[in-house]
């Protein structure tokens, strides 16, 4: 069973997750906006794998006899000054969700909750992916400019598998 302090850390988590799929909606909507379909296309899946880690912590909580409460999630930005900036936002985003994850991995360990920190350790592994992932599409679009190279480059993000 989860300490109460716990229950409420992994639910605010949760929602954490679940704003991040917001957030990348947000982002595919301007894409979407900018003709950028391969963008908006890597931004929805990026959308659908939160929706799924929040999912993972939700079905934990239960599975450990806690009880799930849901948040308010707040708005998330909805405009951009490029797509380079909406780039370094989602780097930004995705080291801050690695704080949390580790800030909550470190509460697990304190109160010597083995069974959370063997599940929270596959959110530490994936915020490694997330991470590099932004860092490489950023690192791209630093080469692109905003030249033609951007069209190979958003063909290229609209091959992203579900």
């Amino acid at each position: 069973m989860l300490s109460k302090r716990l229950e409420e850390a992994v639910n605010e988590q949760i929602k954490n997750e679940f704003y991040s799929a917001y957030l990348y909606l947000a982002m595919a909507a301007q894409c979407e906006a900018m003709n950028l379909k391969g963008f908006a296309h890597w931004l929805k899946v990026q959308a659908k794998e939160e929706i799924a880690h929040g999912m993972r912590l939700f079905d934990f909580v239960n599975d450990r006899g806690g009880r799930v409460v849901l948040r308010a999630i707040e708005q998330p930005p909805v405009e951009y000054p490029s797509l380079k900036a909406m780039f370094e936002a989602v780097l930004e985003h995705e080291k801050k969700v690695t704080g949390m994850i580790h800030k909550l991995y470190e509460m697990a360990r304190e109160e010597k909750d083995y069974p959370l920190m063997t599940h929270l350790q596959w959110f530490v592994d994936e915020q490694v992916e997330e991470e590099k992932n932004a860092s490489e599409i950023l690192g791209y679009l630093k080469m692109a400019g905003e030249g033609p190279g951007l069209l190979v480059l958003d063909a290229r993000m609209g091959e992203r598998k579900d």
